[in-house]
């Protein structure tokens, strides 16, 4: 950055780095440590809806990649489009192999940059649950949020029951929890919901 970016106020943009990915399942440990919540098995990438012929081709090779795995149980990945109009690639795994689900979600997140599709990632998440409260009958829902333009996380707690609502203290809790194991986003504004979202 130049001393004309400075005075301008212009920032450099973060350069995504996927393998950050890797660090959540240390932050799974301390995030069921710290909260109760362990993962579901259930992750997704999100991206801008593409046509052509370009990306169903990456599309079959990223879906024939992950279900070659012959360890995976559970059903093959799959492509959803949500209310909003864009698409998530969905993985499931058996709640125990969070390492392999991250290898999944990176696995897309490479083969859309290397097929020329970077510019269309939106964000990866994974999704984590927690027993109900006392009292109540639904249990607490989490995702961990990573932003591929950002290269930051950020959590997202919706509220059971009708409407869109979400649990913002309990998600300052989960920011103040994962610090040491996360780049958390600083900037609350980018604290995007994803209602709805496949894997979650």
């Amino acid at each position: 950055m130049g001393l004309l970016d400075i005075l301008l106020g212009r920032t450099k943009p973060v350069v995504p780095d996927l393998d950050r990915l890797f660090a959540l399942p240390s932050a799974a440990v301390t995030l069921e440590a710290a909260a109760a919540f362990t993962p579901t098995g259930q992750g997704a990438v999100c991206f801008a809806t593409v046509e052509g012929s370009a990306f169903e081709q990456t599309h079959r090779e990223v879906q024939a990649l992950l279900d070659a795995d012959t360890g995976r149980a559970g059903p093959p990945v799959r492509l959803e489009r949500d209310d909003y109009g864009y698409s998530w690639l969905v993985s499931r795994r058996a709640p125990d192999e969070l390492p392999q689900l991250v290898n999944d979600l990176h696995a897309v997140n490479s083969a859309m940059e290397v097929n020329g599709f970077g510019p269309q990632l939106l964000c990866s998440l994974v999704g984590f649950e927690a027993p109900a409260p006392s009292g109540t009958a639904d249990g607490r829902r989490l995702a961990l949020v990573y932003l591929y333009k950002r290269g930051s996380f950020y959590p997202f707690a919706p509220l059971p029951g009708p409407g869109q609502r979400r649990d913002g203290a309990l998600e300052l809790q989960v920011r103040a929890a994962l610090a040491g194991d996360l780049r958390i986003e600083q900037d609350l504004g980018r604290w995007f919901p994803v209602w709805g979202a496949p894997g979650l």
